[in-house]
């Protein structure tokens, strides 16, 4: 059992910030919202407060209100369908955006954070920022790809890691990490874009483009880390200590002590939240789809995070449900 310090403790008995029943996590259904004139993201100076939520999209994705105002995280909601869970994945699979689904879940955004620019993370970007005003904060090959889309240099913040940047009623630290590997110690789509290449065509033209994490920081609320894939530089995890971490699920036992590293890292987070364990390539409906070999996978991930950080709350969660932490 990893040792009780000062800080976890303070931070443990701070935790009337999180709204808990017998069950776990109070959870309410996400009302479907309604699709609206792109308006330009604010740029907030004024501290205010007001509810959090946490809607999860599937994949690493994730909708964030603070009071009136909404960070995306990762949004993938079109869920093309690549043959990646069928055994026959095409890597010539057409980018598809649907307008259909995306419209009447995101009618406004603030900013987007995007962990790295895989498909089934930044396929949507584009289109969300160029609807909402949005401001996307991403690697440098997240602003090459925002500049081929036709996404104005104006919405396109470039990011390594280190930054934090302030909004007013919440603050996004940004962490440098590490894309997960396959069986074979490498990943899908490597490479970054130094410089605007043609617009994107296919889920090959998409590479990984190096990877962040995100602290979230809301004033008065809850700090949560975000990942977009299971690897971790834990160096750079020193003094974050968030309240909830948003983890995504191992697909290979190629990383060395994925887990103990992470939760160490972040000092054994409060919350556990396991991500990017679902079949993505399906409708948003609950309960979310789960491969069997990733069923097994997330069923060893609860049990080694339950044995490494005991004191840590484990939450699956559900589709578009509204999570206060």
């Amino acid at each position: 059992m990893p040792s009780l310090d000062r800080r976890r403790f303070l931070r443990d008995t701070a935790a009337t910030t999180a709204l808990v029943t017998a069950g776990g996590l109070a959870a309410g259904v996400a009302t479907p919202a309604h699709a609206a004139t792109p308006a330009a993201a604010p740029t907030p100076t004024a501290r205010r407060k007001g509810a959090v939520s946490f809607r999860w999209w599937g994949t690493a994705g994730w909708r964030v209100d603070i009071a009136d105002r909404t960070v995306l995280v990762d949004p993938f909601l079109s869920r093309i369908d690549t043959g990646l869970f069928t055994g026959a994945f095409k890597t010539d699979t057409k980018l598809t955006v649907r307008a259909d689904v995306i419209d009447p879940r995101v009618e406004k955004a603030m900013t987007v954070l995007v962990t790295h620019t895989h498909w089934d993370h930044f396929m949507d970007v584009p289109y969300i920022a160029k609807r909402t005003g949005a401001r996307v904060f991403g690697t440098l090959t997240a602003y090459h790809l925002g500049l081929a889309y036709g996404v104005p240099s104006t919405q396109l913040s470039p990011v390594k890691g280190g930054e934090v940047l302030d909004f007013g009623d919440h603050t996004v630290e940004v962490v440098g990490s590490l894309h997960s590997r396959n069986p074979s110690y490498s990943l899908a789509f490597p490479g970054v874009r130094v410089s605007q290449p043609a617009q994107p065509a296919t889920i090959a033209d998409l590479p990984e483009g190096d990877t962040l994490g995100y602290l979230l920081r809301v004033d008065g609320g809850p700090s949560v880390y975000f990942t977009g894939a299971s690897d971790v530089a834990e160096r750079n995890l020193t003094g974050l200590s968030p309240d909830v971490a948003m983890v995504a699920l191992q697909n290979a036992t190629t990383t060395g002590d994925y887990l103990p590293r992470l939760l160490a890292g972040l000092d054994y987070p409060k919350v556990v939240v396991p991500v990017h364990f679902d079949n993505f390539e399906t409708a948003l409906q609950n309960p979310p789809p789960v491969a069997p070999n990733d069923r097994t996978r997330l069923n060893d991930m609860i049990a080694a995070v339950r044995r490494i950080s005991p004191r840590s709350r484990v939450l699956v969660p559900e589709y578009e449900t509204a999570y206060h932490f």
